[in-house]
Formats: C-alpha cells, structure tokens, sequence
C-alpha cells in the first residue's frame, strides 16, 4: 500500500551495509526521536517498506525491536502506533538524565583527559554541522554518540546503557521549530563548549553547562505537534 503525501515520512533508502533491520530500525528510531512520527498514528509495515524501498519483513521486524524499547505499541492487523508520552514522563526522564549525567559529566573535568575530549570533536563539529544544515535525523545521529561516548569515558557500561536507553525513549519534537527559529546551531555549539571546559579541568563550569544543556533538551521535548 503506498504512503499517501500526508503520512509519507523523510526516510532514507537501505543499503546494505548493515542488516536491514537494524539499518530500518536505526532510521525509525530517528525518525521517532524527532517527532517526524507522530504520537497516536497508526504506520502500517508495508506503507513504510515502500519508502524504504525493502520488503514488509525487515520493518515489521525493527517495529517490533522498538516495541520492545516501548518506543511503538503493535495495533492488530493495523501496524504499530507511536507510544505518547506525557509531560510528567518527559520530566521525569530530564530527572534521570539530571541525576546521573551532570554529575558524571562534572567529574570528567581533567586537563590530563584533554586529548581524550579532542576525539569527540569531530563528533561535535558534526552536530554543529547537522544544525546549520537542518539536517535533523544527523543532528539526533551524532547527539546520541557524543553523550554516550562522552559517559563512557567514566568506565561505567551500565550507566552508559541506561542513558542510551532514556534517550531512546525521548522525543525531540521541538527540533525542527527550533532549527527554524534559529536556535538549534547554538543548542549544538554547547557540545563544543562543554569539551572545552573539560579540556580546561573546570569542573564547576561543566556541570553548569550540563545541567543548562539537559535542561534546554527538556524545552525542546515539550515543544509537542498539534
């Protein structure tokens, strides 16, 4: 069944570089992650295979990996709909990633980790890039691996584990209002300003610009579509 105008998505065409459903997944979860698909629709696996340009299987397959995550609720002999979340679910994710990424981002602070902040550069100049473009699925892409890569230099994989998981169950609906009121470049360059705090050993400087950045997120979580 091919997608009508409205409920057809901005979704790439697969390759074959990873499996398909984990490529499908991957984009279904961006595309979640940013609003693009909507709390409450219904998306049916043969529309979406259509846009992806594969078969039925992989995306009914990749559905059900994020039904899994609690991200899309199966609906019988319909699809999957979006699971909503409401206002007190987005606070209290912001409480989770308060309590657990300020503080380990704050204690990161070391000029002796500096050449390690260096490698997350590249990955920071490319939310910056990703924002300038209104590239918004990028954008999401290398947030994600800077904040994960950033926590993992802590050495703890369950605390990584848990904050990938919280920020897969978010939705960034307020993206793309925020790239069209130009705000979003400036929301990116905070991750080059974090780095250099961190380079520079300022540990009270981090954990403010931490707690403001979780904090901005958090406006952009509640900015929901109509």
């Amino acid at each position: 069944m091919a997608p009508s105008a409205e409920d057809r998505l901005d979704l790439p065409v697969v390759g074959e570089r990873q499996s398909l459903r984990e490529q499908v997944a991957h984009a279904l979860r961006a595309a979640l992650i940013t609003g693009e698909m909507r709390a409450g629709v219904i998306y049916s696996a043969p529309a979406l295979a259509a846009q992806f340009g594969v078969s039925a299987t992989p995306v009914r397959e990749a559905m059900l990996d994020l039904a899994k995550e609690g991200l899309v609720e199966a609906v019988r002999n319909k699809g999957f709909r979006v699971t909503e979340l409401s206002d007190r679910d987005l606070d209290e994710l912001t409480e989770i990633r308060r309590l657990i990424e300020v503080p380990t981002v704050a204690r990161l602070a070391d000029t002796a980790r500096a050449e390690s902040f260096d490698l997350l550069r590249p990955v920071a100049q490319q939310i910056v890039a990703a924002a300038e473009h209104g590239d918004l699925l990028a954008y999401v892409d290398a947030d994600i691996r800077f904040h994960v890569d950033l926590l993992a230099l802590a050495g703890n994989g369950h605390l990584v584990d848990v904050v990938r998981d919280l920020r897969k169950r978010a939705r960034l609906y307020g993206l793309a209002a925020l790239y069209e009121r130009g705000g979003l470049v400036d929301s990116a360059r905070e991750h080059l300003d974090l780095l250099d705090l961190l380079s520079a050993g300022d540990t009270g400087g981090s954990e403010r610009l931490m707690r403001n950045h979780i904090q901005h997120v958090r406006g952009i979580w509640a900015s929901k579509p109509e």
